[in-house]
């Protein structure tokens, strides 16, 4: 039991992990590695960590060796402390560890990250040491600036003034020679934060500055890794590169881009490897090279860099999406919305110009049905209109004769041969007119309405049947409104209807004794209409059919079609009227008919 507690405990012991940092954990691009590379690491690791961090701020003076207090604080801090892996960030950390490993790290593994390859010593190296480097291509940078922007003729180099940046300055003065011929280069590393603000505002036309690293300018003060860019993008009249993919979306345009990312990834692995019981010295950690060109969209725009310009394979990056990105569903959903309201709209005008087409086909066939109506009625008018002729023909031919006997006599009287002649014409134009009313009954014409006098329709309808009302024996009478009632209708079809309820008042008393026959008609003003009434004294309409008579085909006559009232009632309403029937107290009953009054036509015209 006491070896497997034991066990468990150290089973349950954390891995002690000390990150040293080169310049300060807020330096770029250091700052990038060690953020992912602690991500990766609890991430990566089975074991539980604890992650201690120091930092070698003398590595950004002019006197690196002076480094005798920075020994002192680690020893103090970690001399009688178990650690299990030391990793550091940036070769001047690593040159740290390599010095004075003897003092007080003696046998603790070591994991060199981030460094480029050209600034490790690998002749220095022991098997204790695993380094984690990567390459950067000077060279390549300075190919696609003049790719992108194929005009430039002057590079900035943006670098401080601490040791390493002045290494890596004479690195990016000889990458730079080749390029002389045609480029004029120039570095920051001598000049104040504040002078580079000035200078990069006042570059030559067609320049381009290339951020390398501001850890230390040349005062000696270290510069905020977040300031420091965004400040440089906010006074340069020239487009800024880099190499580090971080450095997106703070100013730059782009370039061939290092991944801190897979760095800080590439340096967790090796730490884990090492920490499950690897050998530093086994590890051969490939180095980090630059990845796929990435540009940002909005320094793109700003610049006004074509994209066609990019190298082949290039990404681009906070492209701003488009109104159909940030908005596709709702557009799309606007459009359904819009294509389903063209389709109700289509359909409802089909819909409406399918019940256009059938409201004039109903008017035909309203028309057609009103005109057989009118045939049926003269039809029973036969016997009647054949009288009224007949009596002017009569005469006309008594007249004739007459005439001829006077003509044969040897002293013809011509004053009274005159006035034969004049009996004659009189009657003539009384049968003309009998067939002139027939014809306007029966003429089959479309609707037109105009302004008429509806007491000059009803006297007229009841001359036309005044012989029809003598032959049946029916008392005819009317009384007439006595100021005229202008409406505007069609003069044949209001005659249809008068006739029609005359005519079936005349059938409706067809089984009473003669002396008791009477139809009424009636026309008078009630406010903004004219009615006329026509009522009989006939058994009136049964209460259960009162509702009925109106119908299509309702009819209480043996050989009746049903169909003089229905169209008496579509043709009043066609004229914006009503129609209504109603039995009169007693016996008998009364259909009135409703039309809106209009105004003369005189009056109308005046008006306008």
């Amino acid at each position: 039991m006491l070896i497997f507690s034991t066990i468990s405990a150290a089973a349950a012991e954390p891995k002690r992990v000390l990150l040293l940092h080169s310049f300060g954990p807020q330096f770029v691009p250091w700052a990038f590695f060690a953020g992912h590379f602690r991500e990766e690491l609890f991430k990566q690791s089975p074991d539980k960590i604890d992650l201690y961090e120091a930092s070698l701020e003398g590595a950004r003076f002019q006197q690196p060796d002076e480094q005798g207090p920075i020994v002192d604080y680690l020893a103090a801090l970690f001399g009688t402390r178990k650690l299990d892996l030391i990793v550091t960030i940036g070769a001047p950390a690593a040159f740290f560890v390599q010095k004075y490993r003897a003092q007080f790290f003696p046998s603790i593994p070591l994991v060199i990250g981030g460094p480029e390859q050209r600034a490790i010593n690998y002749g220095t190296l022991t098997s204790l040491d695993a380094p984690v480097p990567v390459t950067l291509d000077f060279r390549k940078w300075i190919e696609n600036i003049l790719e992108v922007l194929p005009d430039t003729t002057h590079i900035a180099w943006v670098v401080g003034a601490s040791p390493l940046e002045r290494f890596w300055t004479e690195e990016f003065r000889r990458t730079s020679q080749p390029f002389t011929d045609r480029i004029s280069f120039e570095w920051f590393n001598d000049l104040r934060f504040e002078d580079m603000l000035k200078r990069i505002s006042q570059l030559p036309p067609h320049s381009a500055a290339f951020y390398v690293d501001l850890r230390v300018d040349a005062a000696g003060v270290p510069l905020d890794r977040d300031l420091v860019l965004p400040k440089l993008r906010e006074a340069t009249n020239a487009p800024i590169f880099s190499y580090i993919d971080s450095y997106l979306g703070s100013g730059i345009v782009g370039g061939p881009m290092l991944s801190s990312e897979e760095v800080g990834r590439r340096m967790a692995q090796a730490a884990v490897r090492i920490l499950s019981g690897e050998s530093p010295g086994d590890l051969k950690m490939q180095p980090v090279a630059i990845g796929v060109p990435q540009y940002d969209w909005r320094e793109l725009q700003h610049w006004n860099v074509s994209e066609d310009r990019l190298p082949a394979g290039s990404m681009v990056r906070f492209r701003e999406p488009t109104v159909w990105q940030q908005y596709r569903w709702q557009i799309a959903l606007m459009c359904a919305v819009f294509l389903l309201q063209g389709v109700l709209i289509s359909g409802l005008l089909y819909q409406r110009r399918r019940r256009l087409y059938a409201e004039v086909q109903s008017r035909q066939r309203s028309a057609e049905l009103a005109h057989m109506n009118r045939f049926s009625t003269a039809g029973e008018l036969t016997a009647t209109i054949a009288h009224e002729i007949n009596q002017p023909l009569g005469a006309i031919l008594t007249n004739i004769e007459t005439a001829e006997i006077m003509i044969k006599s040897p002293t013809p009287d011509l004053q009274e041969i005159g006035e034969i002649l004049a009996d004659i014409r009189r009657d003539d134009a009384r049968a003309s007119e009998v067939i002139g009313r027939l014809r306007s009954l029966l003429k089959k014409a479309p609707f037109e309405p105009k302004h008429i006098d509806l007491n000059d329709v009803v006297r007229e309808t009841m001359q036309f049947l005044s012989a029809l009302a003598i032959a049946r024996e029916v008392g005819l009478t009317n009384f007439i409104a006595p100021t005229p009632l202008p409406v505007k209708g069609d003069l044949i079809q209001l005659q249809q209807v008068i006739l029609n309820l005359i005519v079936n008042a005349m059938d409706a008393m067809s089984g009473m004794p003669s002396a008791e026959r009477r139809i009424t008609v009636t026309t008078a003003r009630d406010g903004n209409s004219a009615e006329l009434s026509v009522s009989d004294v006939g058994p009136g309409i049964p209460v259960e059919k009162l509702k009925e008579v109106f119908e299509p085909f309702f009819t209480t006559k043996p050989q009746g079609m049903g169909m003089g009232l229905s169209i008496a009632r579509t043709i009043v309403e066609a004229h914006g009227g009503r129609l209504s029937a109603e039995n009169l107290a007693g016996r008998g009953a009364a259909f009135r008919m409703r039309l809106p009054l209009a105004a003369p036509s005189g009056a109308s015209e005046t008006m306008n």
